[in-house]
């Protein structure tokens, strides 16, 4: 088993085949519901990996157009492609999670505003890093689950950070790999033309040894703060940047 310092650390590569998981549930509209049981649910991390792919192409602008780029007070806004070429082939998505915990707090992990968590202090929850190019490891999201009776519910969800709206054309897919037992992998390849932002599994702590992970995938036109009005976290959002180098 890899270690998670030796992944945040880089010394090896790791993929997302557990070994004692090597076969795999897709959650649908028709399945969309999945319980991780006994130790899975309570030791360990739990990995959640967003991967997708840039079509071939694209342009990417650069790193100091990408710092120029500023939000609206409800974090984010739509923004103008930087041409025509990059609005056809581009799209950078960044993997985020809202999270309440037992004691009734809230907040959000994701990489606008450099809010990558923790593991040993709450919200224990760690982003691993900021891919922009839709590399093949993609971007990783641990939960650390020794903490289980701390956690209420966790909201995975992704929002395209800059490139057109368009999830059908990035062929993303979101998996999640508990420590034993098949990964759960949610693709979001429905069409939603004007989508800035997928809801897209929601975990809940369903008490004793077992976690509930429900499919969701609501594609939503606005970005965090409309996700939360859906879910309730109650959280007050404010102005958002990311650094240039994608991740601190």
């Amino acid at each position: 088993m890899v270690s998670i310092w030796e992944y945040l650390r880089g010394e090896r590569n790791y993929t997302f085949d557990n070994p004692g998981g090597q076969h795999k549930v897709i959650l649908t509209k028709s399945t969309p519901q999945h319980a991780i049981t006994g130790a899975a649910a309570t030791t360990g991390y739990l990995y959640v990996n967003l991967h997708w792919t840039t079509r071939s192409g694209a342009v990417r602008p650069s790193a100091r157009e990408r710092a120029k780029r500023i939000f609206s007070p409800r974090i984010l806004r739509p923004l103008e492609p930087d041409s025509v070429q990059n609005a056809q082939v581009n799209v950078d998505l960044d993997l985020a999670c809202m999270y309440e915990l037992s004691d009734g707090s809230s907040g959000v992990v994701q990489p606008l505003g450099g809010y990558f968590g923790d593991l040993q202090h709450p919200p224990y929850i760690k982003l691993s890093g900021d891919d922009q190019y839709g590399a093949p490891s993609g971007e990783t999201m641990y939960v650390n689950l020794e903490k289980k009776d701390k956690f209420k519910r966790l909201l995975i969800f992704v929002y395209i950070y800059d490139g057109t709206p368009a999830f059908e054309q990035s062929h993303a897919v979101v998996t999640i790999v508990p420590q034993t037992g098949p990964r759960i992998e949610i693709k979001l390849d429905e069409r939603a033309r004007a989508a800035r932002s997928c809801a897209v599994v929601l975990i809940e702590n369903a008490g004793d040894n077992q976690l509930t992970v429900r499919r969701e995938v609501r594609y939503v036109n606005g970005f965090q703060a409309d996700i939360d009005r859906l879910y309730g976290f109650g959280m007050q959002w404010q102005r958002g940047y990311k650094s240039q180098g994608g991740s601190e």
